[in-house]
């Protein structure tokens, strides 16, 4: 295992002085002075290529503020050991000013050892001709083990996003298996599907795209997710729009699925998955969980479940709309829902159910 290396003097670990009282020089000075404790931040599979787009971000200070210092832990498997020594050369010559160590490792108890969050990327891919059923049965190990260490060596406070898929059903195998953590910390990455439908609207309704906001995805990370625009909104110089009144029947059919499927497409243009777009995603939920939400504007997360809840089953990971606040998630109440909205979670929310059953036997 590699020491940490403290990047804002540029010392060994060793011979390290305390990053909180470091004041780096020149342009970025302003934002980038140690004032904050360090967050210790994990990111499995970190040499994969999601990784390989994500940590630069939050290296910046995009994920959880430009004022906010980090110590990334590192964590892969041993095989890709070498890899992963690379990309810890690459932040090491990128010199990130709020990069305040690194913590390459292959052992779990020095990947989540005290750790604030856990983004957990790292798992087993989806090959061609694999059933959803077969990944799962592929991850459930993984999540179990990775749960098992978060509950031993994290802080009881950490905040956890599963990213690796089946990302809903993988982030509850993991709380099974950490009880110690409050279940309200697991979370599952739906943000990416929140992105592109949002992408979507602002294309349709040739809009820039910051202006579409509160699109839902409802359920499952999966093609059977529930994209809903009936509480979106577009604002333009006239003010908020609704944007169910500005597209058509056929339009939304066809805009359904093309979320649905556009992780699909994205593998069948580029022939690997999504990561640029991924890793946004990613910095976006960890960002909105950290700093909050903006008043009036809600956003689409993966959480836990409670019964009867816009018809979505007790105990299982749901994708809903949430508002942000002091680093608590609350899902929004009261909204209303079409027949047709109301059809379809009730597909989504059986294949969680079929999935918990699958992973956990209940």
């Amino acid at each position: 295992m590699h020491r940490a290396q403290l990047y804002a003097n540029h010392l060994s670990a060793d011979n390290a002085i305390d990053p909180l009282s470091a004041q780096p020089t020149g342009a970025v000075s302003a934002r980038a002075k140690y004032t904050k404790k360090p967050l210790k931040v994990v990111v499995t599979g970190a040499a994969g290529q999601i990784g390989y787009a994500l940590l630069p971000i939050i290296a910046d200070g995009r994920a959880f503020g430009d004022d906010q210092p980090v110590v990334l832990h590192l964590l892969e498997v041993p095989a890709v050991e070498k890899a992963l020594a690379g990309v810890v050369m690459e932040l090491t010559d990128a010199a990130y000013p709020l990069l305040a160590g690194v913590v390459p490792t292959v052992d779990p108890a020095v990947g989540f050892k005290d750790i604030d969050y856990a983004i957990l990327v790292g798992a087993f891919p989806r090959k061609q001709g694999m059933e959803r059923k077969d990944l799962l049965e592929k991850n459930a190990s993984i999540f179990k083990d990775q749960g098992q260490a978060l509950d031993k060596f994290a802080k009881k406070t950490v905040k956890v996003l599963v990213v690796g898929n089946p990302a809903n059903t993988n982030a509850l195998i993991a709380s099974h298996y950490a009880p110690s953590i409050p279940k309200e910390n697991f979370t599952a990455l739906t943000r990416l599907d929140h992105n592109r439908a949002t992408a979507q609207v602002a294309e349709k309704l040739k809009v820039p795209v910051y202006s579409v906001k509160n699109v839902i995805i409802w359920g499952n990370h999966s093609a059977t997710q529930v994209p809903d625009v009936n509480h979106a909104v577009v604002e333009t110089t006239q003010g908020k729009q609704s944007v169910a009144k500005l597209v058509d029947a056929q339009w939304l059919s066809t805009f359904r699925e093309t979320v649905q499927k556009r992780g699909a497409a994205v593998i069948a243009a580029r022939g690997a998955s999504s990561a640029l777009s991924a890793a946004r995603a990613i910095v976006e939920h960890v960002r909105s969980w950290h700093l909050g939400t903006t008043d009036g504007e809600f956003v689409s997360m993966g959480v836990i479940s409670t019964a009867g809840l816009y018809g979505a089953p007790e105990g299982v990971i749901f994708s809903y709309p949430v508002v942000i606040k002091n680093g608590k998630w609350a899902v929004v109440k009261n909204l209303a829902l079409t027949e047709d909205v109301k059809k379809t979670i009730k597909v989504t929310a059986d294949e969680l159910v079929d999935e918990r059953k699958m992973a956990l036997g209940k």
